[in-house]
């Protein structure tokens, strides 16, 4: 389903989406009076945007350095066909690899990786050696992590403020 094709992507459906975005831990009540609706009305928005597969998930964000995991790192992988589907079950196996990505261009797989200490690393991109050719490149730093994605309205502009009713006016 694409967000034109969805009836709960209005106005409402994009302010719910925005301030999920900032505190998915918002209660239905908390989450009306952000956006102009009743509990009741944002309940049922809520389970419809489940059902459809455009809200998959209510996540907590951990700090993977307070779990002493300070190194992270994208590892780029060659893989031929034969070592592909066994890559994929290895792959899993490793709890250093936070993303794998199925990727397009010269690589196979881009890999998210985080680990206690560079020697950790090191021993993580060998035990991927049988499977392809690594690259890997460590992360000094994050200007950017985790941006929320800016739900487009159907003419394709961008909602920069959302739409709320008059304070009092409670949709049903």
């Amino acid at each position: 389903m694409t967000i034109e094709n969805a009836p709960q992507i209005d106005d409402y459906g994009r302010n719910l989406l925005h301030e999920l975005q900032q505190d998915a831990r918002l209660s239905y009540a908390d989450l009306g009076r952000r956006v102009g609706l009743s509990p009741s009305a944002t309940a049922e928005r809520m389970r419809r945007m489940e059902e459809d597969g455009i809200i998959r998930a209510y996540t907590t964000e951990i700090d993977r350095e307070s779990l002493g995991l300070p190194i992270l790192a994208y590892i780029r992988m060659t893989c031929d066909g034969q070592r592909y589907q066994p890559f994929l079950k290895f792959v899993h196996s490793l709890n250093e690899v936070r993303e794998c990505h199925h990727v397009t261009g010269g690589d196979a797989f881009f890999l998210q990786i985080a680990t206690a200490s560079i020697a950790e690393l090191e021993r993580t991109i060998e035990r991927l050696l049988p499977y392809g050719i690594p690259t890997t490149s460590i992360v000094l730093s994050s200007p950017i992590v985790r941006r929320a994605y800016e739900v487009l309205m159907k003419a394709g502009r961008k909602s920069s403020h959302p739409a709320v009713p008059r304070q009092g006016d409670l949709i049903e």
